[in-house]
């Protein structure tokens, strides 16, 4: 079974990795999607889909919401209040835009602290504060197949 706690000690194996537009390779390059899909390999052993190239400006050019709905397929959804930690969080950079950017939920908003680890255009994947202006953006949560929901 994995737990939350599998899920947090392997992204934060990730923490430094350069950002590489496309890549998903632990030290070497990832950008947020990539993060989450090594995470996913390193939990399950496989990606449940590869996704197509995309351009930076992929979420612009085309407005369907092809994150979004590939969470769906393959994540539990829950309530983005109710997130917890080793939650995929998604978030949309303005109000009707799709949904562009994801990450990983460290410590759980409930506790005050509530901290993200991503994969960041010019920054390496790092933990950082979920400060207001990240919590305003966040369009869904999601957890990890068997995961328990979360229990603050």
């Amino acid at each position: 079974m994995i737990t939350r706690d599998d899920i947090l000690r392997e992204a934060r194996d990730w923490i430094g990795t350069p950002y590489r537009h496309q890549a998903s390779c632990k030290g070497a390059g990832a950008d947020c999607l990539g993060l989450v899909r090594g995470v996913w390999r390193a939990l399950y052993g496989r990606e449940p889909e590869i996704p197509p190239p995309y351009t930076r400006d992929w979420a612009e050019a085309d407005p369907h919401e092809s994150f979004l709905a590939a969470a769906r397929r393959h994540m539990r959804e829950c309530e983005p209040a109710r997130a917890g930690p080793g939650d995929v969080l998604l978030f949309r950079w303005r109000d009707g835009a799709p949904v562009k950017h994801a990450g990983i939920l460290s410590c759980a908003p409930q506790s005050g602290d509530a901290r993200v680890i991503h994969a960041y255009e010019g920054i390496t994947v790092s933990e950082s504060p979920l400060v207001p202006a990240w919590r305003g953006r966040i369009a869904a949560a999601f957890s990890f197949p068997g995961v328990n929901p979360w229990q603050p």
